[in-house]
């Protein structure tokens, strides 16, 4: 009797054990989407309108993605997260994993009425539709749906919440389809004080405002980069983006080179270190964030460009065209240019190891294939992917093609034009193959399934169905991975009003501002003018920039308008606009730029088109260029030598000059102060002799010079790159070599050479200037 209670009392726990393993896990509902916590275990987030349903494995609860009623390899978040990609990889069509390979063109949220970014809802544009601004664009739907795309690159977002909201509906539409990958979205560089070109085509919501990557460099602290990388990844992951096309760790070894203002400026060494800082930062997740070996919801998979290094076009041109597609070693110096990612994004100090994505640039790095001697762009390239990066670099994550590298090139001078350089005579489907033979990955830019399969037919006509299956699989678990390890597949989705909270709040702000001001460059201090008194009265020029175009082509009207905010300036100082008036001139001007290096004007009067990239304002003419250009050759050209010799280019902002110029003359000897806004190096000499003082920026907010400028701050910050003498010694100057230029002498017998720069007590020499060498570097 006494056994007999006993198993009754055993068989009244029983239920209760059992419902103890069920209630291993909560649910709360928000709107469509159910968060999931799991006791001990990963949090989960699911749309009620996808249809997934939540099974329960030893108490725990796992997503049921593809809605087969067992728990699958892959959607066991308990599994090592290689188990899980080669599982998955293994389930899928070649359509899917042809579509994961995908990188989408540029998304604004909502999508734009016209240009080359536009989308329409229900047909129509977003503003006569009836769309809320978070809603998926017919096109959206069509290449998530159809072309099974899953990376999505996100340009502008009206706010943090839209951003979220859209993002937890694109989730919820894929969630529904075929194995419920999610998407991997992805933004380019937004956190910048301008919303400036391409490269910071993203400033659309409110965020933190860091200054530009030189500004970075000018700190030479790669701590600062990497406290940037933590906080940006945490704003970034709350507009639901988990993948960065970015650092731009290219070595800026030419100075004319269009894109220098992205890079860590010319120095390797500094580059590697800026580059682990920004890829520690980014990718690893801190606390109750991270899932494993640094990795979680708090992480953000950096795609660190450009391999090789795309800093040394010839004559400074930039591979966005076809005008610059081959960059040039006439220094024998290609290993250098590699440092940046050996030494720095594939070297991390943190758990993550190594940077998840790398992407290409546009150059033909010009006879540096030593094995199969083609001269076709890095994408393309089977030594420069397969033998240098994969096999001698070890380097097994995500490789990416930048955009628009497959399509046709249909002018020398268009942005938007194909960059397929060196395989313009292949067919698309043929360069999509050719790129997958060189060992990449995914395809920027291309929402278009089609090319894919046809280059998969391709690979099984000369190699047969067991290779080319291999082949995309080894992608497709490349390209999980870094969906995984964010924990994408267990919770997409987010919290609009988080997102609110986190994005650009106070606390990130000032850690943005922070920074601006120690990037900020002191190259002169002529009698200890700096600092200015507060409450004295200023006179500030306006500045005048003509009529031109931007790099899409389209046209900008021209403008005259103070270069900064005058209500932050009446903060500081009295404003006239009488220099009689003033104690200071503060003059706010940018470095020059005279254009990329080509003229179609000259092109359509029998010219070649070639004229040299001018650094300073005025007329430079090329009378030391080569007299045959090192590399040269294009279908929409009859000759291969690209020379500018003897040609001549001004500075499109030659007006910059003038307001130093004749605000020196206004001003009768009273102090001058010239703030420079820096893109790439520029000769000072045309107007150093006119400014008691110089400060240089490289994208700060104008409260932050003001700051410097009155001694509420000390400036700081170091050249990172060097400012050359003339045009002369520009010309002269290697594409492929740092640190090889004459440096400018100022009236105070200062070098502007890397890693000069001034505080209130005179030159700097600290633990950075002593750690980079800095001024032992000239050839």
């Amino acid at each position: 009797m006494a056994n007999q209670l006993k198993f009754i009392a055993l068989l009244s726990l029983l239920p209760a054990t059992v419902a103890m393993a069920q209630t291993k896990w909560t649910e709360k509902k928000t709107g469509d989407i159910v968060f999931v916590t799991n006791t001990g275990g990963q949090q989960l987030g699911y749309a009620t309108t996808s249809g997934v349903k939540i099974l329960t494995v030893d108490g725990l609860a796992f997503k049921d993605l593809n809605k087969n009623g067992k728990l699958d390899k892959y959607e066991d978040w308990r599994l090592p997260v290689d188990v899980r990609a080669k599982d998955l990889a293994a389930k899928m069509s070649v359509e899917q994993i042809a579509g994961l390979m995908l990188y989408s063109k540029h998304q604004p949220i909502p999508a734009a009425p016209a240009g080359p970014f536009k989308g329409t809802y229900g047909g129509k544009a977003f503003a006569e539709s009836g769309a809320k601004p978070y809603d998926l664009s017919d096109q959206q739907k069509e290449f998530l749906a159809k072309d099974n795309v899953r990376h999505v690159l996100i340009t502008s977002v009206q706010s943090p919440e839209i951003a979220a909201q859209w993002n937890n509906n694109a989730q919820a539409f894929v969630e529904g389809l075929g194995l419920g990958i999610p998407n991997n979205n992805s933004s380019d560089p937004r956190h910048g004080t301008l919303a400036t070109a391409e490269f910071n085509a993203g400033a659309g919501g409110a965020i933190s405002m860091w200054p530009g990557s030189l500004g970075f460099a000018a700190t030479f602290d790669p701590k600062i980069v990497e406290s940037f990388g933590h906080i940006a990844a945490l704003e970034y992951r709350a507009l639901g983006i988990a993948t960065a096309l970015s650092p731009q760790v290219d070595i800026a070894t030419d100075p004319r080179w269009w894109r220098v203002s992205g890079t860590f400026g010319e120095d390797p060494q500094l580059a590697a270190d800026m580059a682990r800082g920004y890829i520690d930062g980014f990718q690893t997740s801190l606390g109750d964030k991270e899932i494993n070996g640094g990795w979680g919801f708090g992480s953000v998979n950096a795609m660190v460009k450009h391999w090789p290094g795309g800093g040394a076009g010839e004559g400074g041109r930039d591979a966005h065209y076809g005008y610059g597609k081959y960059a040039v070693y006439p220094g024998n110096n290609f290993n250098q240019h590699l440092i940046p990612f050996t030494e720095g994004a594939f070297k991390l100090n943190g758990k993550t190891g190594m940077a998840a994505s790398v992407m290409p640039y546009y150059t033909i790095s010009y006879k540096q294939d030593t094995k199969n001697h083609e001269n076709v762009a890095n994408n393309y390239n089977s030594y420069i992917i397969n033998d240098l990066l994969r096999k001698k670099y070890h380097f097994d994550g995500v490789v990416c093609t930048d955009w628009l590298v497959t399509g046709d090139e249909t002018a020398v001078d268009v942005f938007l034009s194909g960059k397929s350089w060196g395989v313009e005579g292949l067919s698309v489907a043929q360069r999509h193959y050719k790129i997958l033979m060189a060992g990449v990955d995914q395809f920027g830019g291309n929402n278009e399934v089609a090319p894919v399969i046809a280059a998969y037919q391709m690979g099984v006509k000369e190699h047969g169905e067991a290779f080319m299956r291999a082949r995309f699989e080894q992608s497709a678990v490349r390209l999980l991975r870094n969906i995984f390890r964010t924990g994408l597949f267990e919770n997409p989705y987010l919290d609009p009003e988080a997102s609110k909270s986190v994005v650009g709040n106070p606390e990130f702000m000032t850690a943005g501002y922070e920074a601006q001001l120690k990037s900020i460059v002191m190259l002169k201090n002529k009698a200890n003018v700096l600092p200015l008194q507060i409450g004295k009265t200023v006179y500030v020029p306006k500045k005048f920039t003509p009529a031109g175009r931007n790099f899409l082509g389209m046209e900008t009207p021209e403008k005259l308008e103070y270069p900064v905010n005058m209500e932050t300036v009446k903060k500081y100082f009295k404003v006239t606009e009488n220099p009689d008036e003033a104690d200071y001139a503060l003059v706010f001007i940018a470095s020059p730029n005279s254009g990329g290096g080509y003229d179609s004007k000259d092109a359509k009067n029998g010219g070649n088109g070639y004229v040299p990239v001018n650094l300073q304002y005025g007329e430079y003419k090329a009378t030391t260029a080569r007299a045959v250009s090192i590399a040269g050759g294009d279908p929409l050209e009859k000759f291969t030598n690209r020379s500018y010799k003897d040609k001549s280019s001004t500075a499109i902002n030659i007006t910059d000059w003038a307001m130093v110029t004749e605000t020196y003359k206004a001003m009768k000897g009273k102090p001058v102060i010239v703030s420079v806004n820096m893109s790439n190096p520029m000769v000072l000499s045309e107007f150093e002799k006119d400014a008691d003082a110089i400060v240089v920026d490289f994208g700060v907010q104008g409260q932050a010079t003001l700051d410097i400028l009155t001694g509420k701050n000390e400036p700081s910050a170091l050249l990172p790159l060097q400012m050359p003498a003339d045009m002369l010694t520009v010309e002269a100057q290697f594409e492929d070599v740092p640190h090889d230029m004459k440096c400018y002498t100022d009236d105070q017998g200062h070098v502007y050479d890397f890693g000069y720069g001034l505080n209130w007590k005179g030159i700097i020499n600290d633990a950075r200037t002593a750690k980079y060498n800095t001024g032992n570097k000239k050839p």
